[in-house]
């Protein structure tokens, strides 16, 4: 049986999880259906983020395949020790209990409600992982008898001792308000377990002169460079891109037709001639089965993870010293198309917004009226 050593590390300021094995075709494509999986180059191992239900995971993803040894993980633990008193740290979330059967059975018959209400795959993973976490923490109690108290308690003593973010907060909110209504058939008080307000940022912006070398930069690949210059010039979401098909373009009416996006909703954005011109040489060098862009398998789809690459290596060319995200591009579309004159309206249907409220927040980014205003400053006479 093959073997995956793993150990727990910061990784710029994250801890995750780092799977060290021996080349294996196998294994790697195991590793690379993990959730995050990431490859390090300094570290020459995978690895992914040491949360909620990875354990089990990794144990599902590799079961029959190869041993999973963890015994870097306890010594470290255990090295915490000092004489007879041990060092207060925050535990990982893999130290609760396992799920028990009970609770598990339940937490499959929740899965399967939102399948029938056809709930996307990711949201019902996100909330099977949150409501498993919650009842791992009261293991040793039948869900039947998880209470108002018990609430308060998983906030103050598991969520707010281990400093998780306000938007982890929220999402197990959700999905135990969700579980109890729908599965158990009663509702907890879900107010006890007080939300934090939504932190509101402001998104991130890339001038035009830096989307340009970041596009000139990738064009040493035309698939790379077609990719990256789709989701800015039709202001993509990274999951849109790599759902397209050949069929989604219609390049005789200059339209790029986006099916079942965020709130299974379609959209259609106008494709410009650059772009169209743009795919017609990439299809020519990469004739694609099913996907518009597929990976290294005919056939499969180009996983987020490569994206991610091609848009790091891309940067790097372009000697950009910021943490640009694909989610910039499309920030960088919406906010220069708003500095263009596009009625803020339009920019929402380009973007697929349900709400104006949410497209307004560009507004608070484009520098056009901002650059206008003369400070009081230039009048002091200095």
């Amino acid at each position: 049986m093959k073997n995956i050593k793993i150990s727990r590390k910061d990784h710029k300021n994250e801890m995750r999880l780092f799977l060290e094995f021996e080349y294996d075709k196998e294994l790697i494509a195991l590793t690379k259906s993990l959730p995050d999986a990431i490859w390090s180059q300094t570290n020459k191992a995978w690895h992914v983020p040491d949360e909620s239900g990875m354990k089990n995971t990794l144990f599902a993803t590799f079961k029959g395949k190869a041993w999973l040894d963890f015994t870097a993980i306890n010594d470290t633990a255990a090295a915490k020790k000092s004489g007879n008193e041990t060092v207060k740290t925050n535990a990982p979330r893999s130290a609760l209990p396992e799920l028990p059967e009970n609770s598990n059975r339940k937490t499959e018959d929740f899965v399967s409600w939102m399948r029938s209400k056809r709930y996307s795959e990711r949201t019902i993973k996100t909330y099977k992982e949150s409501i498993s976490l919650f009842l791992r923490y009261f293991a040793d109690k039948p869900v039947e008898e998880i209470e108002n108290r018990d609430l308060v308690k998983f906030n103050n003593e598991y969520i707010l001792k281990n400093k998780y973010s306000s938007s982890f907060q929220n999402q197990v909110v959700n999905a135990v308000k969700l579980f109890f209504s729908k599965v158990e058939n009663r509702q907890l008080d879900i107010e006890l377990i007080h939300r934090p307000k939504r932190e509101h940022r402001l998104p991130n912006v890339l001038s035009k002169n830096e989307i340009q070398g970041i596009l000139k930069a990738s064009q040493y690949n035309i698939k790379h460079h077609a990719m990256l210059s789709l989701i800015y010039s039709c202001g993509l979401r990274r999951s849109e891109l790599i759902n397209l098909t050949p069929a989604d373009v219609d390049a005789e009416r200059g339209l790029l037709i986006i099916r079942n996006a965020k709130g299974k909703k379609d959209r259609v954005v106008p494709l410009s001639q650059k772009t169209i011109i743009l795919l017609r040489e990439c299809y020519k060098e990469n004739r694609t089965e099913k996907w518009l862009f597929e990976g290294w398998k005919k056939g499969e789809k180009y996983s987020d993870r490569s994206l991610e690459e091609v848009l790091k290596k891309s940067i790097k060319l372009a000697g950009i010293n910021k943490p640009v995200t694909l989610h910039w591009l499309r920030h960088s579309y919406a906010t220069h198309l708003l500095e263009a004159g596009v009625d803020l309206r339009y920019i929402q249907e380009l973007l697929g917004h349900k709400s104006s409220r949410t497209t307004e927040i560009y507004t608070h980014v484009s520098t056009k009226q901002l650059q206008q205003i003369k400070s009081p400053f230039d009048d002091l006479d200095l």
